[in-house]
């Protein structure tokens, strides 16, 4: 059964794992090796977990296991989404999104961005998002290109 929660602390070592599997699994697709080796780095793993633990961070788990993580920023910025490839195509991102755009409603965002890869940006199409403007974005040494995009909303009334 397919469920999200909330980070905790014991959930470092499994989002770094889905990280880097999805994007030397999935994102290869995409980018070259070069950029892959550039991008699938986690470096401290202490400051991982800081980083997932300083803002809403939602673990997809199948069966409790976790199989995807995404975060919000309180900017409305969706700084990371990334499912484990065993699980792509199965709804874990859509779930992941559904629960950032709700919790951007009950706090009275009524625009969400991201920076999505050639990888993820159809997905983010699919789900309503636009692609405001196509980057290259330099990661240790290599450039990377993705996309800057949004999706706008009808707050709730505060």
């Amino acid at each position: 059964m397919l469920a999200v929660r909330l980070y905790a602390a014991r959930d470092a070592d499994a989002t770094a794992e889905i990280f880097l599997r999805a994007i030397r699994e999935v994102a290869s697709r995409d980018y070259d090796a070069r950029q892959i080796d550039a991008w699938a780095q986690i470096g401290d793993r202490e400051a991982w977990a800081s980083k997932r633990a300083s803002r809403p961070t939602w673990i997809a788990t199948y069966d409790g296991a976790p199989v995807g993580f995404a975060d919000l920023e309180p900017t409305g910025h969706v700084d990371m989404m990334f499912v484990h490839p065993r699980y792509g195509r199965s709804g874990v991102a859509s779930l992941l999104l559904t629960t950032i755009e709700k919790a951007a409603h009950d706090q009275g965002l009524g625009l969400l961005t991201t920076e999505a890869s050639l990888t993820a940006r159809p997905f983010f199409e699919r789900r309503g998002f636009a692609n405001a403007r196509a980057q290259e974005v330099l990661i240790r040494g290599h450039l990377l290109r993705n996309f800057q995009m949004k999706k706008r909303f009808s707050a709730p009334p505060r």
